[in-house]
């Protein structure tokens, strides 16, 4: 038993050692993130308020909000509620922060354009820490499973960009519903139930300790929850022979308990207690009004002397959710419905409530409640809330009479919740469409809905299977939605790598006129076979991307310019117009971060960094996988929170971090069915190739390569697109461990394959080296020449230095070393620079061989830029462009303090002492 203040607590010695290391840590300038997880009646809201209790006595200020089940239907009311003592720090906020921050709560101009999610997220992040800067904050968030999503993604958003903030958050939720967001970044720690010994302790503490048979039966039912220990042992004292049949069950029968003073109290008590539980947490005054004029204060008191319910602040508070419940539920249907009723006229006023009480005082179906929920969501929809837009339509559709309306409404939550990047809820949305009309046009705008919302995921299959019939059966009558959807089934047609599907998109695409913007076929050409269709798709490409993009406008729904950008970008990218991918997506990503769809970059930040890696913008790269990470984690895009990671862990292994790069590609595929998804899959087998390189293990790096391939007699590619960029490593490889047949025979059979096509240069020369490596002696150097000979080779220097590389390793074996040593010198430049160390160190080391001793690696380069994290160069590059801390936070999503945080730790890594010199100290990235 442990004192927390001034109450005590019994069986929580670990939990409580952790909050209090959590405050003291805090109140000396730390941070932290914790999500207390059990099941109801654990004891989560005690520790919360054992934590609020220490944090004051540590000169700490506390936060909090309580989620709330009617109100998890309220765009931003849980952020509402956090932040509403420190509103008046608002005004120092930057204009579209506060303008975004505002607006969501109805506070701001409510017929400007519709709140960016991202700047909301970020005008939280900064009033926190312009709060912060009073002295520590704790957040204390309760019942979070029951707040809204807007509120969810806000905290979920704070939480990962807390470093250097003096403030710290604490979540409880239910251990079986604990947001999404809170499941990657903050750190969970579950309220297990007491064991035997605790749980006696607690009953003995009770005013009627049970005892005997009837002890045993509490213990036995209870399972160490404290709130049922304590509530089934009020039940034994009110009625010792409850437990005597031993039937104390701990979920309808727990809340039947709850409800078991209700008949004791007055008619006008029971009455403000159903109204207060149909309301949950409504005001005070707003109960009184429901109530009418014979209605008070005084009323109430049976309930408080009760321990049913709290009065704080003009709120009323019940002890615990299930006394609600249990209030709620005792109730007739129709004691509720009136309930309802009167609520919807007490707030009149607040027409977003006042619509879902009138929803629910509704028996069957009703178009004016539905019309009101849907004109409660076109608010939400303009305030950002796309969440609480598709929970309202969603409801407005079950209300409507009409299946055609209905059907229409269904789509229209889809959208909303596609909008708000929830793919789960999509689908489950899209799915009833099907069930209430026949037309084809709201049946294929549901399936479109369907499709994208698996093909975000990883479910590629069960996307294509949506997709492609809307474009078969639209490809005559429909060309324009037919092209559409063919582009979007493409994406998980490439990712999913199934020569079936590839082949089904390409033959409904030549059914499929030519139209007025032909981007989704450019699309569909290179990304289903970038071979075979390389002419056809590179003269799409060169039809003219050059056009500027206008300036964002808010609450457009769509944005051509920007989209056809995304997907020409993706399509430069697979065909290795790496310079032109990074044009094209580097504009539409910086666009995205400007426009109100910035919390949709996710994917085109993951393609970025991809071709950045490859054009060898390593520094540039991190930034951008970190960005499409922290969008993809907060939007539930597994593909990218997925994929992202790969490519961090490939850097990670080219780098020589072995063990790190490792334990990345672990967590990364964890869960996933890699056969499906056969793109992650090869990259996951290259980056522990790397990996395995980096240390010298040609033998498992051989076992990684080939396993991209099929082990058929003639092998295929496991991906028609990603398998063939690592044959030259499957074949040095082969060299160093005697497996040089096996590997000719995957050389031969992708000689044969892309014969059937047209490469490109980067490919091309991939393959020269392997048939270099593979070859008889006398006839290696025609293939090394020719891997060189494309002066466009430069555009992908790893792989270029690595040619060279290989190249000069042949000449110096032949004793030619003077034709050696400019290619050694070459390699190992670039090398340096990308802070590839293994294989830098593999060229000194033949350099040395080859009689030059080469200098000392420059210290103030990459090794400089070694120690920073990627956030931290981004940071850098910012901050020497000359933008100030608040800019740089906005453009990266970052609080000021943070953002000054990381720069006071780059200072003495990159050894300068100002501001001023970040531009004098820092390399410049590849064109």
């Amino acid at each position: 038993m442990t004192s927390a203040g001034d109450e005590w607590i019994v069986g929580r010695e670990p939990e409580l050692g952790l909050l209090t290391r959590l405050v003291e840590e805090l109140a000396a300038g730390g941070t932290a993130s914790v999500a207390l997880a059990g099941a109801p009646g654990a004891g989560k809201s005690v520790l919360l308020d054992a934590a609020a209790r220490l944090a004051r006595r540590a000169g700490v200020r506390v936060l909090r909000c309580r989620g709330s089940e009617s109100e998890s239907q309220l765009s931003f009311a849980g952020l509402h509620q956090l932040l509403r003592p420190v509103l008046d720090l608002a005004e120092g906020l930057p204009a579209r922060q506060r303008a975004a921050l505002l607006g969501v709560f109805g506070l701001d101009d409510a017929t400007g354009p519709a709140s960016d999610p991202m700047l909301t997220a970020l005008g939280a992040l900064t009033l926190l820490s312009d709060a912060a800067e009073r002295g520590p904050l704790l957040l204390v968030v309760d019942d979070a499973h029951w707040l809204d999503v807007g509120t969810l993604d806000v905290l979920a958003f704070v939480a990962r960009r807390l470093e250097g903030e003096p403030v710290a958050l604490l979540v409880a939720a239910r251990d079986t519903l604990v947001p999404a967001q809170f499941t990657r970044e903050i750190r969970r720690v579950t309220v297990e139930p007491l064991d035997r010994a605790a749980a006696g302790r607690l009953l003995d503490r009770q005013p009627r300790p049970p005892s005997g048979r009837a002890r045993s039966r509490v213990l036995e039912q209870a399972a160490g929850v404290p709130l049922a220990l304590v509530e089934l042992a009020r039940a034994v004292g009110r009625d010792p022979g409850a437990a005597e049949d031993g039937a104390l069950p701990l979920t309808d029968r727990l809340e039947a308990i709850f409800a078991a003073d209700l008949p004791g109290l007055p008619d006008s008590t029971r009455q403000l207690l159903l109204l207060a539980a149909a309301a949950e947490s409504a005001e005070l005054a707003a109960i009184h009004a429901a109530a009418g004029e014979s209605a008070t204060p005084d009323d109430w008191l049976p309930a408080e002397r009760a321990g049913l319910v709290r009065i704080d602040d003009g709120r009323i508070r019940f002890r615990h959710p299930l006394i609600r419940s249990a209030v709620y539920q005792a109730a007739t249907y129709a004691e509720r419905h009136t309930a309802h009723r009167k609520l919807a006229d007490a707030l009149a006023g607040d027409p977003d409530r006042r619509a879902w009480h009138h929803a629910a005082a509704v028996s069957g179906v009703d178009e004016d409640a539905a019309r009101e929920l849907e004109d409660s969501a076109a608010r939400a929809q303009r305030r950002g809330g796309y969440a609480a837009a598709a929970t309202a339509l969603e409801r407005a559709a079950r209300l409507s009479p009409d299946p055609a309306v209905r059907a229409r409404r269904l789509v229209r939550a889809a959208t909303m919740a596609m909008y708000a990047g929830h793919p789960r809820w999509v689908g489950e949305i899209s799915a009833r469409v099907a069930t209430l009309t026949d037309d084809p046009e709201l049946l294929a705008e549901a399936s479109l809905r369907a499709g994208w919302a698996l093909a975000v995921t990883t479910q590629f299959a069960g996307a294509l299977g949506f997709l492609l019939p809307v474009a078969e059966a639209a490809a005559d009558t429909h060309p324009g939605l037919a092209l559409d959807a063919l582009g979007t089934a493409t994406t998980p047609a490439y990712n999913s790598g199934a020569p079936e599907h590839r082949e089904r998109i390409l033959r409904t695409l030549e059914r499929v006129p030519t139209q007025l913007d032909e981007t989704p076929r450019l699309w569909v050409l290179a990304g289903c076979d970038p071979v075979r269709n390389r002419r056809r798709a590179l003269a799409l490409l060169a039809e003219g991307w050059s056009e500027p993009l206008p300036e964002p406008e808010a609450g457009a729904e769509a944005d051509v310019p920007l989209t056809r950008m995304v997907v020409a970008g993706g399509a430069a990218w697979v065909l290795d117009e790496t310079a032109e991918a990074v044009r094209l997506l580097g504009g539409a990503l910086e666009h995205l971060r400007r426009s109100p769809t910035s919390g949709a970059n996710a994917t085109v930040a993951q393609a970025l960094a991809l071709a950045l890696h490859e054009s060898g913008a390593w520094s540039e790269c991190r930034a951008a996988l970190d960005e499409g990470y922290r969008t993809a984690a907060e939007a539930g895009l597994e593909n990218v929170a997925v994929g992202a990671p790969l490519l961090r862990a490939t850097l990670l292994a080219l780098s020589g971090d072995t063990e790190a790069a490792r334990a990345t590609v672990q967590r990364a595929v964890h869960g996933i069915d890699l056969p499906h998804c056969r793109s992650l899959q090869v990259r996951a087998h290259y980056a522990l190739g790397a990996a395995a390189l980096a240390e010298g293990d040609h033998a498992a790096a051989y076992d990684r390569f080939r396993a991209v391939y099929t082990q058929d007699p003639r092998p295929a590619p496991l991906h028609y697109h990603a398998s063939d960029y690592y044959l030259g490593d499957l074949a040095a490889a082969a060299v160093r461990t005697g497996r040089t047949e096996d590997a000719r025979l995957v050389l031969d059979a992708t000689l044969t394959r892309l014969a059937e096509g047209e490469v490109s240069p980067r490919l091309d020369a991939i393959v020269h080296r392997a048939r270099a490596l593979l070859a008889e002696p006398d006839d290696a150097e025609r293939h090394f020449v020719a891997a060189l000979a494309d002066p466009a080779g430069d555009r992908w220097p790893f792989e270029r230095a690595q040619v060279r590389l290989d190249y000069a390793e042949w000449l110096r074996r032949r004793r030619r070393a003077s034709a050696a040593r400019p290619l050694y010198t070459a390699a190992l430049e670039v090398f340096e620079r990308l802070g590839t160390r293994p294989w830098a160190e593999r060229a000194r080391a033949e350099l040395r061989a080859a009689g030059v001793t080469p200098g000392t690696p420059s210290a103030t380069s990459h090794d400089a830029l070694a120690e920073l994290s990627s956030q931290q160069v981004q940071i850098a590059r910012l901050a020497a462009a000359g933008l100030t801390n608040r800019e740089i936070g906005e453009r990266i999503f970052l609080s000021p303090r943070t953002v000054g945080f990381h720069l006071y730790r780059i200072f003495p890594k990159l050894g300068i002492t100002a501001r001023a010199q970040l531009r004098d100290v820092l390399p410049e990235e590849p064109s």
